[in-house]
């Protein structure tokens, strides 16, 4: 993994994004994602999982930057694997919590919403939607996975705006579970994980299943006419205007 920290403790496999300051994603990211969840579904010995980013970040969603200059057979692949990541993690069958240790809009917050519990960092961040800002049409299967936690109405309306909230107010309506010291993140997620485990396993797990089961359905769903509507607006002369000074503007914070 080049991406990844991997690491296997007390029957919790631990996912920590390491991919430069803000853990953008571009597809060796998502690749990462597949692979590891796959192994944590598929290893007998593993209970459950944490999804962490690192001080600041969870993730920034994604690598704009990179996805840019991806060519048109690049694009589709990408975006044809990231929903196979999102349908991979949010049908996870073992208890998943995302340790949100910063920044996670976007696609950060897609990778958060997929598991069952998330507990996000006190602090100056934000987490949310707000791909329609910046020129991305959501997919319907992704506001179902929003509105699962929000209600169908307040998913539509913080989708459409791309609203992002701070911890407190991802707090009050469901977004996120519980807010905590940074520095207390890791052990809270971990203590999550353990208080569900104790149940009786096939009990719990087959049940997260049928409670998803409506939502599940969309996810495995035939993404081509999905994909396709997507890609037809990143190619379109007036999104890549959009991107190119969001890109400007990123690309002149880090210099």
């Amino acid at each position: 993994m080049n991406f990844l920290k991997i690491k296997k403790d007390d029957h919790i496999f631990h996912i920590t994004l390491d991919r430069g300051k803000s853990n953008a994603i571009d597809i060796q990211v998502v690749n990462e994602l597949i692979v590891a969840i796959q192994e944590a579904e598929s290893d007998p010995a593993i209970e459950g999982l944490v999804l962490s980013g690192k001080e600041g970040f969870f993730s920034s969603g994604l690598d704009l930057i990179a996805l840019y200059d991806y060519n048109a057979e690049e694009m589709k692949e990408f975006w044809s694997r990231f929903m196979l990541l999102i349908q991979t993690l949010a049908s996870f069958s073992k208890p998943a919590v995302s340790a949100i240790t910063g920044h996670s809009p976007a696609g950060g917050c897609v990778l958060a919403i997929c598991c069952d519990y998330r507990i996000m960092a006190e602090g100056e961040f934000i987490i949310g939607l707000n791909e329609v800002p910046v020129g991305i049409v959501v997919p319907d299967s992704i506001f179902d996975l929003y509105s699962f936690w929000l209600g169908k109405a307040q998913a539509y309306r913080f989708l459409l705006e791309g609203k992002l909230l701070k911890p407190q107010e991802a707090l009050k309506v469901g977004l996120v579970d519980e807010v905590v010291d940074f520095n207390r993140i890791q052990n809270a997620a971990v203590r999550k994980v353990k208080s569900v485990t104790q149940f009786e396993k096939n009990a719990w797990r087959l049940t997260k299943l049928n409670l998803r089961k409506a939502l599940l359905s969309t996810l495995s769903e035939n993404h081509d006419t999905v994909i396709g509507q997507v890609l037809r607006q990143w190619w379109s002369p007036a999104n890549r205007a959009i991107m190119k000074t969001i890109i400007d503007n990123l690309t002149h914070k880090r210099a």
